[in-house]
């Protein structure tokens, strides 16, 4: 289609309508969004907080300027409550939160078990706050993500001081023996090197296999440093062992930690293991039911992200407070819906 030859273009919206005679896409906000917002103090919360566990998982998802606080069942992955701010949460944000979290609680006789989060500070005082001394532990995971980086960076810091011993030779073809045994040295220093960066998973992977402490032992000889890395290592991954309680975890942790100052090569390195969120971390093992991680709340995070990524018009506070609505209504409705499936399925199968 083209313009027409001795017609002016009028305003900016006859332009529009002219090149894109359809009409907008509405892809975004679809329709019952304000709707569903409307049933999640009411009817939603009953549904989700019928089985309750009394473990929930709080987090906080920023996206954009804005940001989505979330409080999911630890045990059975619903998402409960939710608020979309157009700024940086602060404590005052959290608490308002959680007395949300807390009134619905109280109107339906329910109590509060267990609360898992990340390591971030917003969170300590709220909840004492609003639920008083409940179990507070922080995700497991993320603390070993935090010393798993820390370790993988102790090896590259050995891997550099490697280097640092790696002797200058001339260039072009050796021809003295002096000059070869030189090569020959300079060339196992360097696969020496090379197998910490090759094999550094096998310093902070949980479980290894036969080959794989092979390798491990291979790679490490003469260097103890390397070897102390992963059994630090190790230690830290007993420590979360199900089949020990919070007070002989905490000891072996101080046994730990005492041994790390010994290995003064890296014990400036691991100074995460001085950190008290280790020591909140393993309050899950006096609870059999309390979850160790917040992987609730990630999963609902990751969900936001994957409808984000594809949804590009939810990009204001209103438009993202009624989509996740309207995704978490659905969510309630869907033993509904696959009960009918299954119903017209069978119909048609005759």
């Amino acid at each position: 289609m083209g313009w027409p030859i001795n017609q002016p273009v009028g305003i900016y919206g006859e332009i529009i309508a002219f090149l894109f005679p359809s009409p907008p896409s509405k892809t975004g906000w679809r329709a019952g969004g304000k709707k569903a917002a409307s049933h999640m103090e009411g009817s939603y919360l009953d549904w989700a907080l019928a089985d309750f566990s009394g473990y929930i998982a709080a987090d906080e998802l920023y996206d954009g300027p804005f940001c989505v606080l979330f409080v999911v069942d630890n045990r059975t992955f619903k998402r409960l409550l939710y608020q979309v701010l157009d700024h940086d949460p602060g404590h005052k944000d959290i608490e308002a939160f959680l007395r949300r979290f807390e009134k619905a609680l109280r109107q339906r006789g329910l109590v509060l078990q267990g609360v898992t989060t990340d390591g971030s500070p917003l969170y300590p005082e709220p909840l004492q706050a609003v639920f008083g001394d409940v179990p507070h532990p922080i995700c497991e995971f993320h603390i070993l993500k935090e010393l798993t980086k820390v370790i993988l960076r102790a090896v590259a810091k050995v891997r550099k001081k490697l280097a640092e011993r790696k002797s200058k030779v001339k260039r072009g073809r050796p021809s003295t023996p002096t000059a070869k045994r030189a090569v020959r040295q300079r060339q196992r220093l360097q696969q020496k090197i090379a197998d910490p960066f090759e094999h550094r998973y096998l310093f902070v992977q949980h479980e290894l296999t036969l080959t794989q402490r092979r390798t491990l032992h291979r790679i490490t000889r003469g260097l103890p440093q390397l070897r102390a890395l992963r059994a630090i290592m190790g230690e830290v991954y007993r420590l979360f062992d199900r089949r020990c309680r919070t007070d002989t975890a905490l000891a072996k942790l101080a046994k730990l930690r005492q041994r790390v100052r010994r290995f003064k090569q890296v014990g400036k390195i691991l100074s995460k293991l001085q950190s008290p969120n280790l020591d909140k971390a393993l309050t899950f093992l006096d609870d059999k039911l309390l979850p160790s991680t917040s992987n609730a709340v990630e999963r609902s995070n990751r969900r936001h992200r994957k409808m984000q990524k594809t949804v590009y018009r939810v990009r204001t506070q209103e438009n993202i407070n009624n989509r996740i609505a309207l995704d978490m209504l659905g969510d309630s409705q869907k033993e509904d819906r696959t009960e009918t499936l299954e119903t017209l399925h069978y119909v048609r199968a005759g």
